[in-house]
């Protein structure tokens, strides 16, 4: 009885050990995920801040654990992107890369509008801010019906005013493209993307609707 006793202790404290390896966070090379955004940039920016008016999102500023669990989507096609394919797999993109290159797009600020210049700023120093200026372009909606159904259907995961919530693994919505945006809905509306809360949120949303809250998040990152 007291050996038995002796193993299920000893199994114990190895279990714990076991829990703990696993929950210890993954390492962080902030050079190395400027190294792989090099990749990523010849779609998505230099900055993350995406192209194309919305065929690539901007990934600048989204949540790091967002970021990660994305990609790994990707690479498991439960998201399926067939420009991702020939970056989002194990010999592309490790595993353990991972965390580096969502640490740092995660922590890419972009400002919505160009800062007051002193005399001293010179003409290159004004190009290299002028490239992290980015604002989305106010579209055609009804604004207060678009805040109104925001508050009530978005506002509890995306947060206030669509500007995310901190530590939270739901994007921000402020600031993102409002073509991507669109599609992404269509995409969860017609299952080919997966939500949630996609049958009460999307599958009975009228185009109103939607063009309401893309024109109030429109407004949201002036």
């Amino acid at each position: 009885m007291f050996k038995q006793f002796i193993f299920l202790l000893s199994f114990s404290f190895l279990s714990s050990s076991i829990c703990f390896a696993e929950e210890e966070p993954a390492e962080i090379d902030l050079d190395l995920g400027e190294e792989i955004n090099e990749v990523c940039a010849g779609c998505h920016g230099e900055f993350g801040q995406g192209g194309k008016e919305g065929e690539y999102p901007r990934l600048a500023g989204l949540p790091e654990q967002y970021i990660i669990q994305q990609l790994k989507n990707f690479k498991l096609e439960k998201r399926k992107n067939i420009p991702m394919r020939p970056y989002a797999n194990d010999r592309e993109l490790p595993n353990e890369d991972i965390p580096s290159i969502a640490a740092y797009l995660s922590q890419i600020k972009l400002t919505s509008k160009m800062p007051e210049f002193d005399e001293n700023t010179t003409a290159y120093e004004k190009l290299l801010i002028a490239k992290k200026v980015f604002n989305i372009a106010r579209v055609e909606g009804d604004v207060e019906l678009g805040k109104e159904l925001y508050v009530d259907d978005c506002k509890l995961c995306h947060g206030k005013n669509g500007k995310g919530k901190e530590g939270s693994e739901t994007p921000p919505l402020s600031g993102q493209y409002t073509e991507y945006m669109t599609r992404q809905i269509k995409h969860f509306a017609s299952g080919e993307r997966w939500h949630e809360y996609a049958e009460d949120l999307f599958e009975e949303m009228e185009p109103e609707e939607l063009q309401a809250i893309m024109a109030y998040l429109s407004t949201t990152d002036d």
